[in-house]
């Protein structure tokens, strides 16, 4: 029975559960008869209710009945009394009527209740409200009859709404919960539970328990002090864990929180197992499409084109496959990147199953990916072969033009810029005709590979096309190279005298200002004498093989004059560089020798200088038992100041001009090495000599 049901009755107060208890913590049901006539049929329907709601063992321990019957007729009284045998008969162990003022026949009421006592099974006694407290605690009873225990009914049927509603919406929601939990397990999906059952509904019936609980378990523990009987004590409230079941909505909220744990993990492994289900969907729809349509395509794509212009129609539309294709790998990445972060969170179970999608889908991924990239690199080796076939056309037609026009050289840079220019021609030619070789190879090479992309299809038919092309257009490049090769070397006959004749006369300058190098490095290098003995034989085998080297530009260029003479003679005809160029080099020439004679008397001095005061300086100049000649140092001393004295002269060359060696701060430079180096020696001659007047003394 439900309070909703029956609450206009329940209203009433025809009879209500105070939470009171007596002695024997039996509950006290009180029933306050009014003036009114009461309907029993009310009143039976609200002890039903009220007996409904206490647990088995709080009724095993009896009720307390309290009749008032102070409002009300003695007929009334009788009459809800031997109800009470019919509704509650095991369950009574007392019942108190609480007489009115007015006087009852004693006799008649004594008569009657003691008549029916066997029948009854309960005891009946008849009490004033101001003894009641002999059989019941102050305390346990309610203010109308002198006690201290604090009802409100109103407040108590509402809370019986709340708690009502809460157990029913609770069960059901249980219930449901349970069935989709236990549905799951067997593997067994209930349509009309899961797709109907909203989550948030489980929020309502939680709040609503939390709040009942919450009021429960603190009006429990709240009292006020009084009674009757003049005692003090707790005043127990309507909502006692006996009368609203306290452990029921923790046992239903505990339920329901196990349930709905149980629910929010069926809807994880459900919402994984639907996003693998997508997943695999996915996959599939990308490896069909890649091996169906994707492949159907790359199929009917084998030429290599035999131009340019063709080769790139080709490009363009093996783009417009590769952008269908990118769409699908772009939904390859999305699904591999679900994959791996269903892999790093995935149950056991799943984790075969996720691998095995992963490698079939990146197996077809990264076989048509390796295709496209294939065919693309075929497409891209052609187009290079195309370019550099219609760029050597083009320099051969340049090279044939310029072989058949008429040139005459003004002079002989103009010859030499023709023939450069007809040879820088050739060789471009020739590297364009290598290059195009190359490019064939690669291409003839990548498409030998190409019928392990071909599907079970054989291409050889395309392929002896596209090689048959390929030889064709290399056999003719080839041939029209040779023919501008004939050519060339016609020309290059009739021009090459002339040519070396010019050549003769460049380099025979050339050799010129060689050799004027030599000399200018020779007076602003070659400066230094040296430190010691050995460093100067090191700058003299230095200067040997530098005048080896000057004396070999000389040669060179007398041999170039001699061979332009040569060639002027057999041409018959003069130069205008030819008639100055030898009394140049010979003018150099002597300037070179006479400054290399100076340079290797000097070198020389320096090495005889250091080799004399090495002599002398090969111990310490503390050891003055070491005696040395006096001639010795006299020798040091002379050709050390002979040094000193060259270092200031220049170089007089044969046409009177003068010049010196380097700057005039690497002549101090060089010369203040040599004074430091004549120090030492005048220090060892001077500690020689005052050790020898020492052993005279």
């Amino acid at each position: 029975m439900e309070a909703f049901k029956i609450l206009p009755v329940l209203k009433k107060k025809l009879a209500f559960l105070s939470g009171g208890k007596d002695r024997r913590s039996g509950l006290i049901l009180t029933i306050p008869l009014c003036t009114e006539q009461t309907s029993m049929e009310e009143l039976s329907a609200t002890l039903d209710y009220l007996l409904s709601i206490p647990s088995e063992k709080c009724k095993a321990r009896g009720f307390t009945v309290i009749v008032d019957g102070r409002k009300s007729q003695w007929n009334i009284v009788k009459t809800v009394v031997l109800m009470l045998q019919n509704v509650i008969p095991a369950e009574v162990s007392l019942v108190c009527v609480v007489k009115p003022d007015e006087f009852w026949d004693k006799k008649v009421t004594h008569f009657c209740f003691w008549k029916e006592k066997d029948r009854l099974g309960f005891e009946v006694i008849l009490v004033s409200a101001n003894k009641l407290t002999r059989y019941i605690e102050p305390c346990q009873l309610t203010d109308e009859f002198g006690g201290s225990l604090l009802y409100d009914h109103l407040d108590w049927l509402n809370k019986r709404l709340v708690f009502e509603k809460f157990t029913k919406e609770s069960t059901s929601l249980l219930d449901e919960l349970i069935v989709i939990n236990e549905n799951e397990k067997g593997s067994q999906f209930s349509n009309g539970l899961t797709l109907d059952f909203c989550p948030k509904c489980c929020f309502s019936p939680l709040i609503t328990g939390h709040e009942l609980l919450s009021e429960l378990q603190q009006r429990r523990f709240n009292g006020s002090e009084g009674g009757g009987g003049g005692g003090g004590g707790t005043a127990w409230s309507p909502m006692d864990d006996e009368l609203l079941a306290q452990p029921q909505v923790m046992k239903l909220l505990d339920s329901l929180r196990e349930q709905y744990t149980k629910y929010q993990e069926v809807c994880r492994q459900r919402s994984k197992r639907s996003q693998l289900e997508e997943i695999q969907t996915k996959v599939m729809q990308v490896v069909n499409w890649l091996e169906g349509p994707g492949t159907e395509q790359l199929r009917t794509q084998w030429g290599i084109g035999d131009s340019i212009r063709a080769s790139q129609t080709l490009q363009q539309k093996h783009e417009e496959i590769e952008s269908q294709h990118s769409e699908w790998f772009a939904v390859y990445v999305e699904l591999n990147q679900q994959i791996a972060a269903l892999l790093s969170a995935g149950d056991e179970e799943d984790l075969m199953e996720l691998k095995g999608l992963q490698q079939q889908l990146s197996d077809v991924c990264y076989r048509q990916a390796s295709q496209l990239e294939f065919r693309q690199n075929i497409l891209q080796s052609a187009h290079e072969f195309h370019m550099t076939a219609q760029d050597l056309s083009q320099q051969l037609d340049g090279l044939l033009g310029m072989l058949c026009a008429d040139v005459t050289p003004a002079d002989g840079a103009a010859i030499q810029q023709t023939l450069k220019h007809l040879e820088e021609k050739l060789k471009s030619v020739e590297c364009a005709l290598q290059s195009l070789r190359e490019k064939g190879q690669v291409l003839l090479d990548q498409m030998s590979t190409q019928t392990s992309f071909s599907y079970g299809k054989d291409v050889s038919i395309e392929n002896k096309e596209n090689i048959d092309h390929i030889h064709s257009v290399m056999e003719d490049m080839q041939l029209r190279k040779q023919r501008c090769e004939d050519m060339v070397d016609v020309r290059r006959l009739k021009m090459l005298q002339m040519v070396q004749l010019f050549k003769c006369e460049e380099d025979a300058s050339q050799a010129v200002e060689w050799l004027g190098e030599l000399l200018d490095a020779l007076l602003k290098t070659h400066i230094r004498l040296g430190d010691d003995s050995q460093e100067t034989k090191v700058l003299l085998e230095k200067h040997k093989k530098f005048v080896d080297v000057a004396q070999s530009t000389y040669d060179y260029g007398r041999q170039l004059l001699q061979a332009t003479v040569v060639l002027c003679q057999s041409l018959r005809c003069t130069t205008r560089s030819s008639g100055d160029t030898l009394p140049r080099l010979n003018r150099v020439w002597k300037q070179f020798t006479v400054t290399s004679d100076e340079r290797q008397h000097r070198l020389e001095m320096a090495s005889a200088f250091h080799t004399a005061a090495v002599k002398i300086l090969r111990e310490s100049p503390e050891l003055a038992e070491l005696m040395v000649d006096m001639e010795a140092y006299e020798e040091v001393e002379t050709v050390g100041k002979g040094l000193l004295d060259r270092l200031t002269v220049p170089v007089i060359f044969p046409d009177g001009s003068e010049q010196f060696f380097g700057s005039p701060g690497d002549m101090a430079s060089s010369a203040e090495s040599i004074r430091e180096r004549m120090k030492l020696v005048e220090e060892k001659r001077f500690l020689q000599e005052e050790a020898e007047h020492i052993r005279e003394s």
